[in-house]
C-alpha cells in the first residue's frame, strides 16, 4: 500500500505514468508497506508465461526473496525508478523516504533491490546514474543503500506513520528491537533471491 499523501500522473510516453507526493513526506516515513491486499504470484503460477499477463507481471512486479513476484494493488506499482531515489526498499518489508519529499515531487525508488534477474535500461537522467539495472547490483550497492535506511530510522519514530498500521506483528517487533536496541538490523541483502 502506498502512503495516502500522493498521486498518479502521467509524465511523458517514454516513461508512462508515476506516482507524486500531494503533501510534505518527510525523511523516515513509510511511503510503502506490503500488506495484504498485494497480489503474490509464485514461481508456479500459470500466469507468469501467460502472454496476456507476463509483460505486465514483469513490468509493475517485484521479486521477494522466495521468488515470489508482488504486484501492488494500488498506484505503487507505478514508482517510478532513479539512481538518486527519494524511497527504497527495506529488510522489513516496506520502503522508507530516506529525505524529505516536498508536495510535488515525484517518488522514485531503487529498482536495483527488486530482484530483476536480467539487465534493463533505465530512463533516469539524475546525476549518477548507473544507466543499467543489473543483477549485480544489490551486491555492489547494499552497504550504501544500508546506511540510507540506517540514517532514515533515526526519523522514523519522530514522523506521522500512517502505513505503520499495516506493519505485521512480528516485523515490527524485528524493527522496535533495531530502533530501541541498535542491534539485530535486517539489512537489505536479506531481499536477495534465495
Amino acid at each position: 500500500m502506498i502512503h495516502p499523501g500522493t498521486e498518479l500522473r502521467f509524465i511523458s510516453n517514454e516513461v508512462g505514468n508515476g506516482v507524486f507526493a500531494t503533501t510534505f513526506i518527510p525523511k523516515g516515513t513509510i511511503v510503502y508497506i506490503k500488506d495484504k491486499l498485494e497480489i503474490v504470484i509464485p514461481p508456479d503460477d500459470p500466469r507468469r508465461n501467460d502472454p496476456l499477463y507476463k509483460d505486465v507481471i514483469e513490468k509493475y512486479s517485484y521479486t521477494e526473496p522466495n521468488g515470489n513476484f508482488v504486484l501492488s494493488w494500488d498506484i505503487g506499482r507505478y514508482v517510478n525508478h532513479c539512481c538518486n531515489c527519494n524511497i527504497i526498499s527495506t529488510g522489513y518489508g516496506f520502503e522508507i523516504a530516506i529525505r524529505d519529499i516536498q508536495a510535488g515531487e515525484e517518488i522514485t525508488d531503487e529498482y536495483g533491490l527488486f530482484n530483476s534477474g536480467w539487465e534493463i535500461d533505465l530512463v533516469c537522467t539524475k546525476p549518477g546514474c548507473r544507466k543499467k539495472l543489473q543483477p549485480s547490483d544489490l551486491d555492489l550497492n547494499y552497504e550504501k543503500w544500508d546506511a540510507a535506511i540506517k540514517s532514515a530510522f533515526d526519523y522514523f519514530e519522530k514522523v506521522d506513520q500512517p502505513l505503520l498500521k499495516y506493519m505485521e506483528p512480528e516485523i515490527k517487533d524485528k524493527l522496535n528491537r533495531f530502533l530501541k536496541e541498535g542491534r539485530d538490523y535486517i539489512s537489505v541483502l536479506e531481499l536477495k533471491i534465495k
